[in-house]
């Protein structure tokens, strides 16, 4: 990398901005970092007398690069082995205490994007998340402002559609974690029974590298009975299990030798019960959690500000 500092600064100081739309629009560390890179590699060979506004020629430049990988994505989770998940990523408290950010960063919410098209996801998290206007979104996907409103319109009413709408606090979030591990750890199947929502689901995402669920497991009784048998087994004896904000959320951190192996997201209700958890294991998908702690030591950071492209 060049040491001019002319040609890093722009790309620096509007990193965590890039980031933060790489990874909503990917639902992959990895492939929101390789975005990054390719961006910082076009920036570098362009003629800065040619750009009149740096975070705007770099919004679009992910902006672009993530709609090129999300066209060939399609492709590749075709024959993806088992349930997709997203990516997770450790979160710092202050983007979790901002509810409308750390919602959209939810794996929830990341579920919920995946069911976008690319434009319309592109469109959503440009308009929806930062706030940028149909204008700037226009000029960033070269199309007609009336083209983007209708986009816009249709991805909203989508993502309303289908987003999941628990109303537990942080306190009851909490309890129902706490209960959840003392369930776990004392093999407890009334315990957990009793903490599943009973039209509860859970997803493993292993990706052929590592057991799990090849399909999602619906009820209580078979959620419970399969997480206690797989916490059960004598290759996780020595395993570590950490809430940790996960996603914005509280969630579980499970740990070997040093290592992150998995973590779990789930969605709390307002009664304090546990719906929609989704286990990730695949190793090729734990970059963004290997170290419990605050974000910024992360290579990618989320917690840019909102606002328009030309600020």
């Amino acid at each position: 990398m060049p040491d001019d500092r002319a040609t890093d600064e722009p790309f620096l100081e509007h990193r965590r901005l890039l980031f933060a739309t790489a990874y909503r629009m990917l639902g992959s560390v990895a492939d929101a970092e390789d975005v990054l890179q390719d961006t910082w590699l076009s920036w570098s060979k362009t003629d800065r007398s040619d750009v009149g506004n740096a975070r705007a020629y770099l919004v679009r430049t992910v902006t672009n690069l993530c709609l090129n990988r999300l066209a060939s994505a399609r492709a590749t989770r075709e024959t993806y082995v088992g349930p997709w998940l997203p990516e997770p990523l450790l979160t710092t408290p202050d983007v979790a205490e901002e509810a409308e950010m750390a919602e959209s960063v939810s794996m929830a919410m990341l579920v919920v994007l995946e069911t976008l098209g690319p434009v319309e996801r592109a469109v959503f998290v440009l308009r929806e998340v930062f706030g940028y206007s149909h204008a700037e979104i226009a000029e960033v996907l070269g199309r007609s402002e009336q083209s983007v409103r209708q986009t816009a319109h249709r991805a909203r009413s989508h993502v309303q559609a289908r987003r999941p709408r628990y109303e537990a606090d942080g306190a009851e979030r909490e309890r129902a974690t706490r209960l959840f591990l003392e369930a776990a750890s004392g093999g407890d199947l009334n315990g957990m029974m009793a903490l599943l929502a009973p039209d509860v689901t859970c997803w493993s995402d292993g990706g052929g590298k590592v057991t799990a669920a090849r399909r999602p497991l619906h009820g209580a009784d078979a959620v419970a009975r399969w997480v206690l048998g797989v916490l059960a087994k004598p290759d996780y004896a020595a395993m570590t299990v950490t809430p940790t904000v996960i996603n914005g959320d509280l969630g579980l951190l499970f740990g070997m030798d040093g290592a992150t192996i998995g973590t779990l997201s789930y969605e709390v209700s307002s009664d304090g019960l546990l719906h929609d958890l989704r286990f990730q294991v695949n190793p090729d998908k734990l970059g963004g959690v290997q170290q419990p702690g605050a974000l910024g030591n992360q290579p990618g950071t989320l917690g840019d500000q909102p606002g328009a492209l030309g600020n």
